[in-house]
């Protein structure tokens, strides 16, 4: 079986080292992305080559096209072929709408949004050479449903489940799945602000009383790029423990 290379952005911590870890353990070659976080990344990429992962580091702002043209290109030079890009980086900021100022309108949005059309524009020329390829957005439960406190961040998350289902509409005749996974309260960094009275109240009103693990979330990624999911396009899975349904 031909092994396959997987690009995933924000990939240093939380769900996307989850990720990291799922395809490299199951023989993917695996690119890693980190902006600011090096040392993570690198401690990351060590554990998985001691495990026998074929792992390498790129380093890449989501902000900045041609940091992530940059990337793409580097990662296709090293690993001649990519098969499967996973949106993963994003930023999130809880505060009331009346707070929120343009920068911080405009910086959740360049991460979280732009981020992802830079991502998807930057690859697909060789998807569509090939005729092949996965693209796995990140959103989030907030972009279904909306976050009080989180307009902003629900606004981005909204946007890529639009840009998703448009893409994967685009993109299906030449072979392409695009699909997104929109996660419940898990338990990363990214939740770290959150209260040890919150979190218990968010478990107990999850049907599963728990609140998800980074590999819950990375389970589903890795279906949405395996061949069972080849009939799937433009669908948005949402590992969330049944606190939305």
């Amino acid at each position: 079986m031909e092994q396959k290379t997987v690009l995933i952005t924000g990939a240093s911590r939380g769900i996307g080292a989850a990720c990291a870890r799922r395809f490299a353990g199951s023989g993917y070659r695996v690119a890693l992305n980190y902006c600011r976080s090096e040392e993570a990344a690198q401690a990351l990429a060590e554990e998985l080559r001691l495990a026998g992962g074929t792992v390498e580091l790129f380093q890449a702002d989501m902000r900045d096209t041609g940091q992530v043209t940059h990337m793409v290109d580097n990662v296709l030079d090293k690993f001649c072929q990519l098969d499967i890009l996973v949106c993963n980086a994003g930023i999130a900021r809880q505060q009331l709408f009346t707070d929120i100022s343009d920068q911080d309108w405009r910086d959740l949005f360049n991460v979280n949004v732009d981020g992802t059309f830079r991502c998807c524009r930057a690859v697909l020329p060789h998807f569509i050479h090939r005729k092949a390829g996965r693209i796995i957005t990140l959103s989030s439960i907030w972009g279904i449903t909306g976050g009080s406190c989180e307009v902003a961040y629900s606004a981005t998350k909204a946007a890529i489940i639009g840009l998703t289902k448009a893409l994967a509409k685009e993109v299906g005749p030449s072979g392409i799945t695009v699909n997104c996974v929109a996660p419940g309260v898990i338990d990363t960094d990214m939740n770290g602000a959150l209260t040890a009275e919150d979190l218990e109240a968010l478990r107990l009103e999850t049907p599963l009383e728990r609140i998800g693990r980074p590999e819950d979330v990375a389970e589903c990624v890795y279906f949405l790029a395996s061949e069972g999911a080849g009939f799937l396009t433009g669908q948005v899975l949402s590992p969330n423990g049944g606190i939305l349904i």
